[in-house]
Formats: structure tokens, C-alpha cells, sequence
């Protein structure tokens, strides 16, 4: 994040784009400040601006230290997406960084994107991953929620799912979107949130 100052935000941008040599309409700005002098002379603006290879190098300053801080040494590579990041982690312990049933990556990945949104003051897509852990984790959960989705299409009985992280909520969400006859929600609360693959019976005709 970048704090710059000019007559106009238009002029800001522009000056902000040719310092980090990218085009203005990659840039994410929040005005700070704006001063309206007499007759237009003494105007000013001030604003934070950003663009996403500021979050990536945020990302791999703020995993750095922190991988150091616990003397570990890591490969971290970096892919930047549409809406966000995916960070691939790969080190020694990758199971110790994982946890029992992905907790400790959940976790760790909460840390980090609230340092992101923190940092950026704006909320960031960021996926931290180890060793593609979620990615196949991703693969299995899209498969058992057909194989589960199928299963409440033939028997039309509700099925609740085992709590999971919210970007896993969203897998089972997406997959299941468009299915005919198939509902799924989200409840609970904190560690307890689960999904419910529920069965909904088509609409009745209008009677004539």
C-alpha cells in the first residue's frame, strides 16, 4: 500500500500507475484526505493505492518472516487468480502444517487473509495451500457431493454433511448449484457449520 498526493485523483492514479508500471485500471485506491482550496488553486487529494503485485509481494515478505521467525525453510510458489491468490506451501512437515483433517491449514489460512485485508483494507481471495493438499481435497469433495446428491435425488432423504472450512462450503455449494431437485445449506455456527444436501419436490402446476 502506497500513499501518493496530487492536485486530482485522475493525476494521482495516473502518477501511481506510472510508478508501478501497470495501467491505472489495475489499481485499487482509497481516498484518505481531500483539500478544496479558493477558486480551484490549493485543491488536493490523497489517497492509499494498490495493485495485486503489491499483495503478492505483501504475501511473500509476511510468509517469509513468518517461516523464518520458526526457523523453517519452505518453497512457496504464488498463482495469481481473477479475484485473488492461491499460495502453494511446500516444506518438511507438510503433515504438521496440514493438522488432523486440514485444521491447522484452515487456521492458517484465517491468519493470513485477515493480515491480507488488514494490510489492504479490502477483501482479498487468498487460498493457502500445502503440497496441493486442497486441491485434491477440492477433487474428492466435488465427487462425494455428486455421489451424495445422486444418492438424496433417489431417495429424496436429507443428508448432513460433517463440519468444514467455508472455502470446502463452497465447493459442496458450487457443484451442487444447478442440480435439479437439490438444495444446499449452510448451518450451525463456528467449528460446528456444516451443509445440508436437502431434496426439493418440483413446484405443483397452477390449477386452472
Amino acid at each position: 500500500m502506497t500513499i501518493y498526493t496530487a492536485k486530482t485523483l485522475e493525476e494521482l492514479l495516473e502518477n501511481a500507475a506510472a510508478d508501478k508500471n501497470c495501467s491505472v485500471e489495475d489499481l485499487h485506491y482509497t481516498v484518505t484526505e481531500e483539500k478544496k482550496g479558493i477558486l480551484g488553486i490549493g485543491n488536493s487529494v490523497t489517497a492509499e493505492v494498490f495493485n495485486m503485485d503489491d499483495v503478492k509481494e505483501f504475501l511473500f515478505d509476511y510468509l517469509g518472516n513468518f517461516f523464518t521467525s520458526i526457523d523453517q525453510d519452505i518453497e512457496v510458489a504464488i498463482e495469481e487468480r481473477t479475484d485473488g491468490f492461491i499460495v502453494n506451501l511446500n516444506a518438511d512437515n507438510n503433515a504438521v502444517l496440514i493438522g488432523k483433517m486440514g485444521k491447522t491449514l484452515a487456521a492458517f489460512n484465517t491468519v493470513v487473509r485477515a493480515a491480507v485485508n488488514a494490510e489492504f483494507k479490502k477483501r482479498i481471495d487468498i487460498l493457502i495451500d500445502i503440497n496441493h493438499y486442497k486441491e485434491e481435497r477440492y477433487a474428492k469433495l466435488r465427487s462425494m457431493a455428486k455421489r451424495i446428491g445422486k444418492q438424496v435425488q433417489r431417495s429424496r432423504v436429507d443428508v448432513e454433511l460433517d463440519p468444514m472450512p467455508n472455502d470446502e462450503r463452497k465447493i459442496i455449494h458450487k457443484t451442487l448449484n444447478d442440480w435439479h431437485n437439490i438444495k444446499t445449506e449452510s448451518e450451525g455456527e463456528a467449528s460446528a457449520r456444516h451443509i445440508c444436501i436437502r431434496y426439493v419436490a418440483d413446484s405443483e402446476p397452477a390449477a386452472e
